[in-house]
């Protein structure tokens, strides 16, 4: 990574002023960690690769000095039978032989089977060379946990592919022969950003040359593992980079370098990012994106989820409306994490190097108001050096977050968080806890390694310098309970084979990356009996997800309960639901749709129970229609119907009833099959759309038949439509 020399110079100044005691609370621990085999380390992560129940180390290697092989550190307790805390260098027998120029490498089960996988972010600095996929091999591959193999060509889908199927932004030339694609990224991040159950990813970059000019671009998971891209947009660049005035790919409106508007008119996804970070901000429990910048301003991308009441539509950036003045300034924003700082629960954010004057480059704290905007900037003391990532971890056992700084060229530092409810305060605390270090440090994460009930630190390292092992040699133990909040409040419902899906916030005093392990489960009780209990698996970014079988029935009180690695063990409050007797026979489709004048053949779908007493909508959804096109939604009580009509098939009998219309959205460029229709049926018959439909759509037994019709530019009148298949329901209790 590129450096000013002032910065450095700043480092070297601090380290030889900071002269802490010989003795201090974390000591360099060189004994239980291999030593030889240094390298040009740009980061390291924490996961239990095997499964026994401890924590074991890998590190992404090369950067920007060139090709490297990564490495995995085992930590000789569990299955290894040795002491817990000793790592010994396995690389050779666990890891693909593979060298590359990484810059990130995160642990996530993206396959769904219960172990870890790995992601690896590289640049294309040094050579073209794709991001890649290594699969631990225990699980669903029928091997051993802890042994990985590259399986990057088969868990890209569809990159630079265009057609009505698949809409890649990527241009084909930049799709690399041996899977995935030519890009300069620095970090990427796992997350459910759809709320679909599996880790869909972030892949962030800086551009070629840090030009900050190729965007940043989300990719969805298949369940099994496999990603493709998310653009609802349907634009594809033509070269890697984008431009002013291309849609936004995955966020509302126009790219727009530098844009203030947050109304969803423009939006900005390229800049020289080197960090980006997943989590609920705004406390609608969907995952938000803090998109770091190393030259332009960071930035916020709102999820749209639930706004657009479950629909996966673009993201909006909202940077212009949630930061404050100055919350930001100068070049070299390295890094920047969030976490509940203020015990409020909800994410905070430490920027690193967010506000740089000169040769000084300033940490800054901004406390959220609990509806993702920030305010208070409060530079960090003593924060002038050029620091390169920061981590949290609670080294007092007090129960707050603390900080842990891994600087460029010089001693990292501590802050202990000393927040007494106004503002963020936190002191410096570096002498006497820290041993003297002019390391050039990348990266640090922090984990109880050797078990002992406090929290140590491991330390990447560039240059050809070892990794440092940073043991707390603390007498005290964490007692401190998670803090289970925001459980989702699930609507009254009518019993049926789709789950109800729920989810809730985690807080811990340890790093967001320890707290995704966290043993969490949903407990339920039906009419007053035994609480029974249903895993729930981490969204990241401090959310939980879980699933209530769908065939209860009664009154259905529910809570969440989180268990740290220590035992401490939090519950949420209690809430409570209604589920009916389910409806019988379940909604169907039939009849044909008319292909359109692009190709494609309009498809009707549901979501939902058909229920007239829960108050969950029954979504009837129209996709593959026009996109920009106005529609509507046709209904009869009278069945089924099958006769030619506008060119197509009238697939609903006569007398037929009509919803107002709609717009079908979709793509802002271009004519394609983007479109969707959306109607929530339930929320429709209360006339709340300014119809007057039927008292008979909210009795039990009523069947309802139903078909999309909407515009179609592209036939000559009178056949200028678009009529889907049909969806017949029956209306229950």
């Amino acid at each position: 990574m590129l450096r000013s020399t002032s910065a450095a110079l700043a480092a070297l100044l601090f380290a030889a002023a900071s002269t802490g005691p010989a003795s201090a609370q974390f000591v360099h621990n060189t004994t239980s960690v291999p030593t030889g085999n240094v390298g040009y380390t740009e980061n390291v992560d924490f996961g239990d690769v095997d499964g026994d129940g401890d924590w074991d180390a890998v590190f992404a290697e090369g950067g920007d000095w060139g090709n490297q092989q990564n490495r995995i550190w085992i930590n000789q307790g569990g299955l290894q039978g040795g002491v817990l805390g000793t790592f010994v260098d396995e690389t050779t027998p666990r890891m693909p032989v593979i060298l590359d120029t990484s810059r990130d490498i995160e642990f996530a089960d993206f396959d769904r089977d219960g172990d870890l996988d790995l992601n690896i972010s590289n640049t294309s600095s040094v050579q073209n060379q794709p991001n890649r996929w290594w699969i631990n091999m225990g699980g669903l591959q029928g091997g051993t946990a802890g042994f990985f193999q590259d399986q990057t060509a088969a868990r890209w889908l569809n990159l630079g592919v265009h057609n009505t199927i698949s809409q890649s932004s990527i241009p084909a030339m930049q799709v690399l022969p041996g899977g995935g694609f030519l890009d300069w990224s620095c970090d990427s991040d796992f997350g459910d950003i759809d709320n679909d159950g599996d880790l869909d990813i972030a892949h962030s970059t800086y551009g070629g040359a840090f030009s900050g000019n190729t965007p940043t671009r989300l990719f969805l998971n298949d369940g099994a593992g496999r990603f493709e891209e998310f653009n609802p947009s349907g634009f594809q660049l033509t070269t890697g980079q984008i431009q002013n005035g291309n849609p936004g790919l995955w966020a509302s409106g126009l790219q727009q370098a530098n844009t203030t508007n947050s109304s969803g008119a423009q939006c900005d996804i390229a800049s020289s990012a080197l960090d980006i970070d997943l989590a609920d901000t705004d406390g609608d429990l969907d995952l938000d994106i803090l998109h770091g910048a190393r030259q332009e301003l960071p930035r916020m991308f709102q999820n749209r989820l639930v706004e657009n009441g479950g629909d996966m539509l673009p993201f909006r950036d909202v940077t212009g409306a949630v930061f404050p003045a100055g919350y930001s300034t100068g070049n070299g924003h390295y890094e920047q994490e969030m976490g509940d700082l203020d015990g409020d629960n909800d994410v905070d954010i430490l920027g690193l190097n967010w506000v740089i004057s000169g040769s000084a480059f300033n940490e800054v704290s901004l406390e959220n108001s609990g509806n993702g905007v920030f305010t208070n900037v409060v530079p960090l003391p003593n924060s002038a050096p050029d620091d390169n990532e920061v981590d949290y971890l609670d080294y007092d056992m007090d129960g707050d977050l603390d900080l842990f700084i891994a600087n460029f060229s010089g001693q990292d530092r501590l802050y202990r968080n000393d927040h007494a409810g106004a503002g963020l305060v936190f002191a410096h605390t570096t002498p006497g806890m820290l041993p003297l270090d002019n390391t050039t440090s990348l990266d640090a994460d922090t984990c109880d390694v050797d078990s002992d009930g406090d929290t140590d630190v491991f330390v990447a390292n560039t240059g050809a310098q070892p990794e440092w092992f940073l043991e707390n040699t603390s007498t005290a133990n964490d007692v401190r309970a998670p803090i289970v909040t925001r459980l989702e409040q699930a609507f009254n419902r009518a019993a049926g084979s789709a789950p109800t899906v729920l989810r809730a916030q985690v807080f811990d005093n340890a790093a967001y990356y320890t707290n995704w392990y966290n043993a969490t489960q949903l407990e339920y009780s039906v009419n007053g009996g035994a609480f029974a209990s249903v895993p729930m698996h981490s969204s990241a970014g401090q959310i939980f997800r879980g699933e209530l079988p769908g065939n209860l029935v009664g009154t259905i009180d529910y809570r969440a309960r989180s268990v740290d690695q220590y035992g401490n063990t939090g519950v949420s409050s209690t809430l409570t639901f209604q589920a009916t007797p389910g409806c019988a026979p379940a909604p169907v489709v039939y009849c044909s749709a008319k292909l359109n004048s692009l190709g494609c053949l309009p498809q009707i779908g549901f979501e939902g129970t058909p229920s007239a007493s829960a108050g969950l909508g029954f979504i009837v959804r129209g996709s593959l229609v026009r996109n920009r096109k106005s529609g509507l939604l046709i209904y009869s009580l009278a069945g089924r119907q099958n006769s030619p009509f506008q060119g197509g098939t009238l697939c609903v009998a006569m007398p037929i009833q009509r919803t107002l219309p709609l717009n079908s959205g979709g793509s802002t460029s271009g004519s394609d099959c983007t479109g969707v229709f959306t109607l929530d049926m339930n929320f429709y018959a209360t006339g709340a759309l300014g119809g007057s439909p039927p008292a008979a759509l909210k009795v039990p037994g009523t069947l309802v038949n139903c078909q999309w019709w909407g515009r179609d530019s592209g036939f000559a009148a009178p056949n200028n439509t678009t009529l889907s298949d049909a969806l017949e329901y029956l209306i229950c209790q």
